[in-house]
């Protein structure tokens, strides 16, 4: 994929809008794009995660204890828990459409974090409100 494509998407993702294109620019550099093909599973229940992801295109289905709980697609992203407390991976998520995701492995994400604070508040808020909704739902 071209580098002014990358830029693009990048920068329509809600937790990037607040980044300078040089901000962004150091991002993309981050990121590993991956296809994904309809069934494939991004992330298991239990499992130990190692990445975060950006959902680019396409759509999945997020299950808990074998519970649809939701779907994500473009401008999503998940496994930041696993990321920011090394725990094992809350949900398993399922690709229902061909997919294209961009990842940061652990040290990548930590890059991240250090390098864009407005990026990592939104990222912790998220990781926050998720805590928050899976107990309100008792899914813990």
């Amino acid at each position: 994929m071209a580098r002014a494509h990358i830029d693009e998407v990048v920068a329509s993702i809600p937790i990037f809008a607040a980044c300078t294109k040089k901000e962004l620019k150091a991002l993309t550099r981050l990121l590993s794009s991956v296809r994904i093909s309809a069934g494939e599973p991004l992330t298991t229940q239990g499992s130990h995660g190692r990445e975060f992801m950006i959902i680019e295109s396409g759509t999945a289905v997020v299950r808990r204890n074998d519970r649809k709980v939701g779907t994500v697609g473009p401008g999503d992203f998940f496994g930041e828990l696993a990321m920011l407390a090394g725990v094992a991976r809350t949900a398993t998520v399922v690709a229902q459409t061909d997919m294209v995701i961009n990842v940061l492995n652990p040290r990548e994400f930590t890059s991240l974090l250090e390098e864009n604070p407005k990026v990592a508040s939104k990222i912790y808020l998220t990781a926050i409100r998720r805590l928050y909704d899976d107990n309100q739902r008792g899914l813990q």
